[in-house]
């Protein structure tokens, strides 16, 4: 993937905030099995705690992005990260700051599976 630049991290930021709060326009999310294999209203809850994740520090989002977190649920952790693809989704994005190369992946799991 390209080196994304520090003057595109708010743009980038704003987009994927978007997306992780129900903007499905903006790409797909993808659980893993162990999130599948969850009773439904724990997956709900999940992706309820997904949505509201705001607990972006310079340890956990380096970049400014909000590209990755960490969401404590029943005494497990679990992880999300958004990856930046092409509209093939075979390549990686030139510029993820662009609606029109970018199709955002956003997977949710278990820690254990990072």
């Amino acid at each position: 993937m390209a080196t994304i630049e520090a003057t595109q991290a708010p743009t980038i930021a704003q987009l994927n905030d978007r997306f992780r709060q129900g903007d499905h326009t903006l790409g797909q999310v993808r659980p893993t099995q162990c999130i599948n294999g969850l009773s439904s209203e724990d997956q709900q809850e999940l992706f309820r705690l997904l949505r509201t994740f705001d607990d972006f520090t310079p340890g956990n989002d380096p970049y400014g992005e909000h590209d990755f977190g960490a969401i404590e649920f029943k005494g497990e952790v679990f992880n999300w990260k958004i990856d930046y693809y092409a509209p093939d989704l075979v390549h990686g994005s030139e510029d993820p700051g662009d609606l029109t190369k970018t199709i955002r992946v956003l997977t949710l799991m278990h820690s254990s599976e990072y």
